[in-house]
């Protein structure tokens, strides 16, 4: 079964908002066996819904829509649904009903009007959906072999239909394949390095698994789709094939992107042991603090970090010795050892992270050139930095880093873990 979805909203092509709603979309379809081949977004305007509407159904069996549902004059979707389907909108009782209880209940510092009112107009050959957080229905309807769906574009609002009523309708209306992703996280190999590698296990993979690769920023992602009607010969068959791909590339497969995150695993590694980490952040700006502390639990060994950006702060809030700076640089192996040190002394953490570098576009205070970035780990028995070339764009450097960092306190709390062991 194929699936297009289609969002409507010139905020969307402006760039004002992001399509968040067919990311969501995209994985309860696939979730279930349902193949989306196309998404597409135009604007409010009469030709474009009807042209869309016509050119999807040669593309696909479901068409999902969102926006374009509210009560205003810019909002045309209902009415171009109706003329699409040589229908009329009439009113609905229930939905009716709904709108004015949502005005009494809740929406009670404003009066209910005839605009709102207007929201339950639904074209008579339409089955509604019932929106229990919104005005607006959402919709269902049929022409020919192709199904539309229209959903309100506030996401929460799509989110409750999308899982309450158009997922348990095409389980139950359609038959689907099973469609199972599995995805190795990689960190510390490039893609093609990684293709070569593991270039004979993917020419030999069976013609219902297809492999993927995903690069962002120091790590791969390698993801093993398989497609067909039995689902425990491809759960099997991508748990062989998962485990050959492991054998090959070794420790830097971190685990599946099903599992916990790489700063989950560095958590559990510490709280096993009872131990702390805490970080001094220059180049990354904090985001390495960020990544830990959305998790919850984080302050069971979290215990604190320090962004100390400009050159005075690291002296200031951090203690460095100004001499250190001066002789190597304030981007510098010795600088980075130094303010991990620091960090592990003014937290009183059994481990620390800092990062200092230069992000780019200029060339910043110290003489690193744009896209150096210097890593310094402070361990309970001895600290080390480590030098490293992150390109010329200023957000994959800073992204590059926090991975780097996150890969090295991993690689170091396991390779403590094993001396311990001996």
């Amino acid at each position: 079964m194929k699936a297009e979805i289609v969002t409507i909203g010139d905020e969307i092509l402006i760039g004002q908002i992001v399509d968040t709603n067919s990311v969501y979309i995209s994985k309860q379809l696939n979730a279930i066996g349902v193949e989306v081949v196309q998404i597409t977004s135009i604007s409010d305007t009469r030709e474009h819904i009807l042209t869309t509407l016509k050119e999807a159904s040669r593309r696909a069996s479901l068409v999902l829509l969102t926006g374009g549902l509210g009560p205003t004059k810019d909002d045309i979707t209902k009415h171009t649904l109706a003329e699409f389907f040589e229908d009329e909108l009439v009113e609905n009782q229930q939905v009716l009903e709904h709108v004015e209880y949502l005005f009494r209940t809740y929406i009670t510092t404003t009066a209910i009007s005839d605009l709102n009112r207007r929201q339950a107009l639904i074209p008579s050959k339409a089955t509604v959906l019932h929106n229990e957080y919104g005005t607006a229905p959402g919709l269902w309807m049929q022409k020919d072999d192709t199904v539309y769906v229209s959903l309100p574009g506030v996401p929460f609002e799509m989110k409750s239909l999308i899982s309450k009523e158009v997922i348990p309708r095409i389980v139950d209306q359609f038959e689907r394949p099973y469609i199972i992703h599995k995805t190795l996280l990689t960190y510390g190999l490039g893609e093609s390095a990684i293709a070569e590698k593991i270039e004979w296990v993917e020419d030999s993979l069976p013609s219902f698994i297809k492999l993927a690769y995903l690069p962002n920023l120091g790590r791969v992602r390698l993801r093993l789709s398989a497609r067909g009607t039995d689902k425990t010969v491809l759960e099997n068959e991508l748990g062989v094939q998962s485990q050959r791909i492991r054998e090959i590339l070794g420790d830097i497969v971190v685990g599946f992107e099903d599992e916990s995150p790489l700063e989950v695993v560095i958590a559990e590694l510490l709280k096993e042991k009872g131990q702390t980490l805490a970080l001094a952040e220059s180049c990354t700006g904090g985001q390495i603090a960020q990544i830990f502390t959305q998790h919850g639990g984080a302050s069971a060994f979290f215990k604190g970090s320090a962004v100390v950006y400009a050159t005075a702060s690291k002296i200031d809030v951090l203690g460095i010795d100004p001499l250190i700076i001066n002789t190597y640089s304030v981007t510098s192996l010795e600088v980075a050892k130094a303010m991990a040190e620091r960090a592990k002394l003014i937290y009183k953490s059994d481990f620390a992270i800092a990062t200092t570098g230069n992000a780019g576009p200029s060339k910043g205070d110290g003489d690193a050139a744009p896209g150096t970035v210097f890593i310094g780990i402070a361990t309970p028995n001895q600290t080390f930095a480590r030098e490293f070339m992150f390109g010329n764009h200023r957000d994959r450097v800073i992204g590059k880093a926090v991975n780097k960092s996150l890969e090295l306190i991993k690689e170091t709390l396991l390779s403590a873990q094993t001396d311990a062991e001996l």
